[in-house]
C-alpha cells in the first residue's frame, strides 16, 4: 500500500492511500476512511509529530509532562514511562498504543504525540482519527521493518471496495489474526496495565 500526499486542496495537503488488493484497485483519503467507518472526520487535532518536543497550540510540553508523571517538580519536558502514570492514564496509553497509533516496540514509553493525544482523550477533546490513521500509515510505510497497522480497520475498507476476503474455496480468510503476534503483544502488554 502506498500512502502519499496530494495537493487537491489549496490550503492543506491531503494524504491518499493507493493499493491493489487481490486485483482490486483501491484509493482512499481520510474523508473516505471516516465515511467507511462512520466516524467524524473533523478539523480537530491531527498533528503527527514523532520526536519534536516544542510548544504546541494544543498544550504546553512541560505542563503535559508534569500531568502524566504526576510530578510538579519536573523542570524539563520529556518522555513519560507508563509506570510513572496513574492507572487510568496507563489504560488510556494502552488504548492509544493498540488503536490510535499502534506500534510493536517502545510501548511503555510515550512520545510527544502520544502525550498530546492522551491529553485530548482524557479531556474529551476531539481527535481527527481518520487523518491520524492516514499519517501513521504513511510514517509506518516509510520506516524499514514496520508492519502496516490497522488490520481490522483496513478489513472494512477492503469490504467497501468489494475486495474478496476469502479464497476461492471459501475456507481461508486473507486477513486472519496472526496468533503468535497477538500472543507476543499480550506478553508485552502485561506490564503496561498490570504492574506499577
Amino acid at each position: 500500500m502506498h500512502v502519499g500526499q496530494t495537493n487537491h486542496e489549496p490550503q492543506q495537503e491531503k494524504e491518499v492511500a493507493k493499493s491493489s488488493v487481490r486485483g482490486v484497485d483501491i484509493e482512499f483519503d481520510s474523508e473516505r476512511l471516516a465515511s467507511i467507518h462512520g466516524i467524524p472526520g473533523n478539523n480537530s487535532i491531527c498533528e503527527y509529530i514523532k520526536e519534536i518536543w516544542e510548544e504546541s497550540k494544543y498544550t504546553k510540553t512541560l505542563e503535559i509532562t508534569r500531568n502524566f508523571t504526576n510530578d510538579n517538580t519536573i523542570m524539563e519536558a520529556r518522555r513519560v514511562r507508563s509506570i510513572e502514570m496513574k492507572p487510568f492514564q496507563r489504560f488510556i496509553h494502552f488504548l492509544l498504543m493498540k488503536n490510535v497509533v499502534p506500534r510493536f516496540r517502545k510501548r511503555d514509553t510515550t512520545s510527544y504525540m502520544d502525550l498530546i493525544y492522551m491529553d485530548h482523550l482524557i479531556a474529551r477533546r476531539l481527535v481527527n482519527l481518520p487523518r491520524v490513521m492516514m499519517r501513521h500509515m504513511s510514517y509506518v510505510i516509510s520506516v524499514k521493518d514496520h508492519k502496516l497497522p490497522y488490520r481490522d480497520w483496513l478489513t472494512m475498507v477492503f469490504e467497501d471496495f468489494s475486495v474478496p476476503l476469502v479464497d476461492k474455496q471459501g475456507d481461508d480468510e486473507i486477513i486472519a489474526p496472526a496468533e503468535e503476534e497477538e500472543k507476543e503483544e499480550e506478553d508485552q502488554n502485561v506490564d503496561l496495565i498490570g504492574k506499577k
